[in-house]
């Protein structure tokens, strides 16, 4: 079907590869003349290319395919000369698509950069005979557009990873200007996500920054901005923007989560942005673990958000812990004290509270410093009058800005901490910590969610007080979704309150939670990459994230049959075989690769109550994967209607495509796997959660809705994690596997981005 889709018009791959070929080679070869001696010292096979074009996709199947090479960047050759790979016997292959062919036979097969058989290794070289004729000119558009017919029902080109013919069209794409000209297209949609997931890939992304290529400034050999620029248009948002005094390899940002929870959604957005501007300046990220208040935090809480950053990709360059500069705090807490800038208020909260808003100053505003001194020690030693004392910056009570009027700074906390222990009584708030330690830790930007912008002079007179450098602030939205709360502390409630089963419910919208769902990392990382650095705030839907999820995991999934327990009607095929017989059949029509799956046909066959209420005498319907069959006979239970069992006979040679009904159905057997199907709502009632609601009155308590079912045989094949679809059911991720006498297989529905029919998200 591939083969026969395409035709290109005027020379042959043939003819276009051998004259590049020769042209690349001569260029090569003259140059060696001047520096064989040079290169007789290598013996790995050794990369040659030019530093003005950095062959991305080349390096990226050598990481990929464990291939060692020895790269030669040089300054004397010119940019439009191909990349050549000099092996130790002298042997030199030049061009991009060679190199990428040698790379993949010399790598391991389990890396999949050939695919795996030989029909898919087969059509690997004809996408890159593809990639080479796709050259400026006026085929150049006609080609692309037959390449996004094609990938409009596939991810990518040949099988369900990337192969090195992904990265030949990719990089023929990204050294084009007649791409950046016409890929927005409408008819070149599916081509563009296609180009911008290979762009998103982690190890073209790792290799560019080990060889010193910008995946976002250099613009010949990698294109990256104006690609992300495309990615984000359709949305809104966009990394257009400019670091203050941002200077490329002294950039250090940092993702600062406190270890009270797991991360969610929009933790996830501040990690992959702070990750991307330090990457992108070729600077340091930093993971820093706030650990401020031992009250609410854990060592599981930082063992699961080190998993979260993993799944999402970070590689910080530094984990560290605000804790592991607690004594430097307090002793800056002294300082401040002694130089007048700080002092020890035992004013009850509740009236500390009501002096801010009406801006009035405390009483212990005017403590000597020796006062302060004393109680400050009392705060340490953690004793009774400690206790009732907070320690307060003293900034300006009459300052319009409320985060001003001598916020708190220290206060007592006699929980031992998860890491020092009963060390320590007394813990600085974080905005008390936060400025000290960015400084502290050579942090140059900031990256902070709108919410904290009142803050903003608050942060900078700390650092000022603490006569410490000054650490630039850029903020951004924070993500809001309908029916959902990212607080934390709300979220707890939830775990605590029975509602949820932990962290990781698939209802919450932790990464976590949402993985346990069926959402792809990859679909949470585009979706992030569409929101940009915008400080536009707005409440989002969550059908966009399902939406982008399910355009991954269609193509590829697998197809299963499933039929409910409850109702199902038993159908006897009155001329079906009398012995049961075995069929194979592919478990994804438009996806070979996902393998086969046996069907079982035999004289008694199963169908969902719903499917058998809808069938009269004499209609003519078909089953899926068998052929037609004819109803003859109806049995209805007397006091209810209900349908109960039916007869039928098959019509083998009738026409499929003349029915009106297509029917899931299973035989009638012992094999069936017994299923647990779950499905979810939302937990929360109420649109937009706000700070006061109390979540007891916007709760949702039936956001769960078990069935049970049984499913074809080859389900028990399937383990926790994989993502299939049951059809004409929906998506849905194993979240445990089968176990014979033991508990069925449990299937979590996975939301496909159409709204529901059932539930909170019915009346949206």
């Amino acid at each position: 079907f591939v083969l026969s889709y395409f035709f290109v018009r005027g020379s042959t791959f043939e003819d276009r590869t051998l004259t590049s070929l020769h042209r690349c080679t001569t260029n090569v070869e003259a140059f060696f003349r001047f520096r064989n001696t040079e290169y007789k010292m290598l013996h790995s096979p050794t990369l040659l290319y030019s530093s003005e074009s950095t062959p991305l996709v080349v390096l990226a199947a050598a990481q990929i395919g464990g291939v060692s090479l020895t790269t030669f960047p040089d300054k004397g050759i010119s940019g439009d000369v191909e990349p050549t790979l000099l092996l130790e016997d002298g042997t030199k292959i030049a061009g991009t698509s060679s190199l990428l062919r040698f790379i993949a036979r010399a790598s391991a097969n389990a890396c999949g950069l050939y695919a795996g058989d030989i029909m898919s290794s087969t059509m690997v070289d004809f996408w890159i005979d593809q990639a080479s004729a796709a050259v400026r000119g006026g085929s150049f558009q006609e080609i692309c557009e037959r390449v996004a017919a094609y990938l409009s029902s596939h991810t990518y080109l040949v099988g369900c990873t990337l192969t090195i013919a992904d990265l030949a069209f990719f990089h023929q794409l990204l050294n084009s200007r007649q791409w950046e000209a016409i890929k927005t297209r409408p008819s070149l949609g599916h081509l563009l996500r296609w180009f911008n997931s290979c762009m998103m890939n982690g190890t073209l992304r790792d290799v560019a920054t080990a060889h010193g290529a910008s995946f976002f400034l250099t613009l010949k050999t990698l294109r990256f901005q104006g690609i992300i620029e495309s990615c984000v248009s359709t949305s809104g948002g966009s990394f257009k923007i400019n670091l203050d005094n941002a200077t490329e390899g002294c950039v250090v940002t940092r993702f600062p989560p406190e270890p009270s929870g797991y991360l969610h959604i929009g933790h996830a957005k501040a990690a992959l942005l702070n990750q991307y501007f330090a990457r992108l300046y070729k600077g340091k990220l930093i993971i820093r673990f706030d650990d401020t208040n031992p009250s609410k935090e854990r060592d599981e809480f930082v063992e699961n958000i080190l998993q979260d950053c993993e799944t999402l990709g970070l590689k910080p360059d530094a984990v560290t812990y605000t804790s592991d500069s607690f004594s430097q705090i307090l002793e800056m807490g002294s300082k401040l004290i002694r130089e007048g800038n700080m002092y020890i208020d035992d004013t009850p909260l509740d009236l500390m509270r009501h002096e801010r808003i009406n801006r009035i100053e405390s009483a212990a505003r005017g403590n000597t410093v020796e006062d302060n001194l004393r109680l400050w020690g009392d705060m340490i030693a953690g004793n009774a009058k400690g206790l009732e004392c907070a320690a307060r910056f003293r900034m300006d009570m009459q300052s319009d800005n409320g985060s001003l009027r001598d916020p708190v700074a220290f206060r007592c906390n006699l929980s031992p901490h998860h890491r020092t222990g009963t060390t320590h009584k007394v813990y600085p708030t974080y905005d008390c910590a936060c400025p000290f330690v960015d400084a502290l830790e050579g942090v140059t930007h900031a990256l902070r969610t709108s919410e904290y912008r009142d803050r903003e002079d608050q942060y900078h007179w700390v650092q000022n007080m603490m006569g410490l450098r000054k650490v630039h602030i850029w903020d951004y939205s924070r993500l809001n979704f309908v029916y959902t709360t990212l607080s934390k502390r709300k979220l707890q409630w939830f775990v605590d309150h029975g509602y949820a089963e932990s962290w990781n419910d698939p209802r919450f919208p932790t990464v976590q939670g949402l993985k346990r769902r069926g959402l792809q990392i990859e679909a949470l990382k585009e979706f992030i990459l569409m929101q940009g650095a915008s400080r536009n705030v707005n409440l989002m839907e969550w059908e966009k994230l399902w939406t982008l999820n399910k355009r991954i995991i269609d193509p590829v999934c697998p197809r299963h049959t499933a039929v409910e327990d409850e109702g199902r009607v038993a159908v006897t095929l009155l001329n079906g075989p009398v012995n049961t017989e075995s069929v194979s059949v592919p478990r994804n029509k438009k996806y070979p690769s996902a393998g086969t799956k046996v069907s079982s046909r035999m004289s008694r066959i199963w169908l969902d109550l719903a499917d058998a209420e809808l069938l009269e005498e004499g209609v003519e319907v078909t089953l899926m994967d068998w052929g037609n069959c004819i109803i003859k006979k109806i049995f209805k239970d007397g006091p209810s209607g209900a349908t109960v069992s039916m007869e039928a006979e098959l019509n083998l040679k009738g026409c499929v495509k003349s029915t009106k009904m297509k029917l899931t159905w299973l035989p009638n057997m012992n094999e069936l796997v017994p299923l647990k199907l779950l499905d979810f709502d939302y937990l929360i009632t109420k649109k937009k959660v706000e700070e006061e609601d109390n979540l007891a009155d916007v709760v949702n308590k039936q956001s769960k809705v078990e069935i049970r079912a049984h499913g074809d045989a080859d389900l028990g094949k399937l383990r926790k994690g994989d993502v299939l679809q049951l059809e004409r059911k929906g998506y849905y991720v194993v979240d445990a596997g089968f176990e014979p006498g033991v508990q069925p297989m449990v299937l979590l529905c996975i939301p496909d981005g159409r709204t529901r029919s059932w539930g909170v998200s019915r009346n949206k």
